[in-house]
């Protein structure tokens, strides 16, 4: 069984969500990735298909389709999948549409294919089509990542397109345009949730991220939330799906194997000192909509149901006066460090523990795959001062670490944190991934690639921290 599904030989790219009413399952595709030293004779670019009736088996086959991300409607029993393809010297890249009445044979209609139209929009950002229809408007509109024609470089945008019948489209101006990124807003997706409207996108500038933006009505305005994302810097490409009783967001935890962009240390410091890929593995949370309309997530049950069989643990002080009491760790840790740690860690599990506070500690929290001196591993850090938590290697411990820091930008989340107030988390692994749920509505996913087979352990450094209700949990 699988917690984060991983294509054999390859990386899981960009997914399409779409479900099937009739046959209760998502049948959706996704941009396959092939891993750089795989030679197979399998090899099949474009669109995949995977189907799912749980989230957790998988069944994939090729699409024929060869392009970028997009979406799927049915009309009348006519299935139209709008997708992207693209162009160099000059750079253009283009929306298409193809028609299918079975869900796998598709047709592409090559006079249907159109751009940017450079007035509004600049053709070298024209991609990741999502097609809705607008009941107000009685029309079908057509979001797209895009960026403006505008003086400033900070020009991506969501742009808007109009059309009556899936054919011919008109082009308005952006629907979402806040002149933050300067990249395009990749992977544009839209739904209603109760009375919210929510718009989801990705960026690599200014913050490489999954985000989403919510308004009472589609024409705005379009309201940003103290947190807006869904997770971290592991997440990326995300789309969502409803198999219309819960909401699920699509995102890809990338590997860290190719090291595409070559910011290299002198020396091998292994694949977590590696750049991110493009693509790796697909992780799935389930959306939850808090009272005030602002969207948390947490594991989707039939994940989490893999991971039910307590193993036994031990736990043992290493630095700092604890007191430990069968699945309970407490330490009071002034002007000092204080560590624990527990039994190793299986390839496949679910750690929870239940963390609390009190006064003022600089840190604390959870370390993973560490060694016995309490150094090489990861650490995830919960800091107070900061409102926030880390995601840090063992290697930041060594003086190699400052050589590392271009691989480790952006590993931290945003979250309120109060003394005495408890904080339930759910950590996931399997092999390289990691998945850590926070309250069931934060979430923060990593690689770790270096260490494996070692333990799981507590810190804080100066203050007090509880650490109760710890499980160690497998298939």
């Amino acid at each position: 069984m699988r917690l984060f599904y991983t294509a054999d030989n390859a990386k899981i790219g960009d997914v399409i969500p779409y479900y099937n009413d009739e046959k209760k399952q998502f049948d959706m595709f996704y941009l396959k990735n092939w891993n750089s030293d795989y030679q197979g004779s399998d090899i099949v670019y474009g669109w995949h298909r995977l189907t799912t009736s749980d989230l957790l088996n998988f069944k994939e086959k090729p699409s024929g389709i060869h392009g970028g991300t997009g979406s799927i409607v049915n009309v009348d029993g006519v299935y139209h999948m709008f997708y992207c393809t693209f162009e160099d010297n000059p750079q253009r890249q283009y929306a298409r549409h193809a028609i299918s009445t079975d869900f796998e044979n598709w047709t592409d209609i090559p006079e249907h294919k159109f751009t940017a139209d450079g007035d509004i929009y600049s053709s070298t950002d024209w991609r990741d089509p999502h097609v809705f229809w607008n009941d107000e408007e009685n029309k079908w509109w057509m979001i797209l990542s895009a960026r403006e024609n505008t003086k400033t470089e900070r020009n991506g945008c969501v742009a808007l397109c109009t059309s009556d019948d899936l054919v011919s489209w008109d082009y308005r101006q952006p629907f979402y345009a806040p002149r933050i990124h300067q990249s395009a807003h990749e992977c544009p997706d839209l739904f209603k949730m109760g009375d919210w409207y929510y718009l989801v996108y990705s960026s690599y500038t200014d913050g490489f991220n999954t985000y989403y933006r919510m308004s009472r009505s589609l024409n705005g305005p379009w309201l940003r939330p103290d947190i807006d994302t869904f997770d971290g810097r592991a997440f990326y490409a995300a789309k969502t799906g409803s198999d219309g009783n819960d909401r699920y967001i699509f995102g890809w935890n990338p590997t860290r194997r190719e090291n595409n962009w070559k910011i290299d240390p002198p020396t091998d410091l292994g694949s977590d000192y590696k750049t991110w890929d493009w693509g790796g593995a697909m992780v799935v949370h389930k959306l939850v909509q808090k009272s005030d309309g602002t969207l948390g997530v947490t594991v989707p049950d039939n994940v989490a149901s893999v991971v039910q069989s307590p193993e036994s643990f031990e736990l043992k002080p290493l630095s700092g006066d604890w007191n430990t009491t069968g699945d309970s760790a407490s330490v009071i840790s002034e002007g000092g460090y204080s560590s624990l740690i527990g039994s190793e860690i299986p390839n496949l599990c679910c750690i929870e523990a239940t963390i609390k506070y009190s006064g003022n500690p600089k840190r604390f929290g959870i370390a993973l795959q560490v060694d016995e001196q309490f150094s090489d591993g990861y650490y995830l850090n919960f800091e107070p001062w900061f409102n926030r938590i880390e995601f840090r290697s063992g290697l930041r411990m060594h003086e190699a670490g400052g050589m590392m820091f271009p691989y480790a930008i952006e590993m931290e989340r945003p979250i309120s944190l109060l003394p005495d107030t408890p904080y339930k988390l759910k950590i996931f692994i399997e092999e390289s991934v990691m998945v850590m749920y926070i309250n069931d509505e934060i979430a923060f996913g990593a690689r770790l690639y270096n260490h494996k087979g070692r333990k799981f352990g507590f810190f804080v450094s100066d203050g007090t921290a509880e650490f109760n209700s710890i499980r160690l949990l497998t298939e």
